[in-house]
């Protein structure tokens, strides 16, 4: 990716290029579950009703189209090659969701109750977990601070995140930030993942790459995945 912002517009794009040991590289799908992603169901059924379907008609568009067929290209490499696959995703422990953390309860789209155990907490079937595959649950935006997902990679081995999910701009983001700042290397596919709309999705792309993350495309991750 070649959006830069002024902090690196001196520096060559390669000049970031990460080149991931497969070895201890993880897969990380993050919220790619039924209630944010199934276009008859959740929050698609809420903006049909409310009469703001063509607003969010890119967002559902991009990830049937784009989003979902790249993180099925993913998992499938990663699968082949016996490489980690992990995910993280949105899900409350009591019914009520009093054990969500406050920017879960915030009112609109981001007021979300996710009971573990409901439909529109579990990952959506094109991506479903495998059963050995380590999902995580988290009442936060971030993976890394929401569960003891560090802790996981860190027995692991893990070095290198490749992350993937939506929504660029809330979670897929505050997740990365927190594995650079814990010191994984992060990998962001930007045609793995997906925001309400372009701009959002490219402005937060070009916040990240070459500070949080080395954003790119699926090709470009460095040990043959395309």
């Amino acid at each position: 990716m070649e959006n830069k912002t002024l902090y690196y517009e001196f520096v060559p794009a390669e000049g970031n290029l990460v080149k991931p040991d497969p070895e201890k590289t993880a897969l990380l799908i993050v919220d790619m579950q039924n209630q944010f992603v199934k276009k008859d169901f959740g929050d698609a059924r809420i903006a049909k009703e409310k009469g703001m379907w063509d607003s969010w008609k890119y967002f559902y568009d991009r990830l049937e189209n784009t989003v979902i067929p790249n993180n099925k290209k993913l998992l499938d490499f990663f699968r082949k090659n016996k490489m980690e696959v992990t995910y993280g995703r949105i899900a409350c422990y009591h019914k009520d969701g009093r054990d969500r953390s406050p920017v879960q309860r915030r009112p609109g789209w981001n007021n979300i109750l996710l009971p573990v155990g409901t439909y529109g907490a579990e990952i959506i079937d094109e991506l479903k977990p495998l059963k050995d595959e380590i999902v995580v649950e988290k009442t936060t935006d971030s993976v890394l601070y929401g569960s003891n997902y560090e802790r996981i990679l860190r027995n692991m081995g893990i070095e290198y995140v490749i992350c993937t999910g939506v929504v660029t701009d809330q979670c897929v983001a505050s997740t990365v930030r927190s594995l650079a700042d814990a010191g994984f290397e992060v990998i962001l596919p930007e045609d793995g993942c997906c925001a309400a709309t372009k701009e959002l999705h490219d402005a937060e792309l070009t916040i990240m790459n070459q500070i949080y993350c080395s954003v790119c495309r699926p090709s470009h991750i460095g040990f043959g995945c395309s």
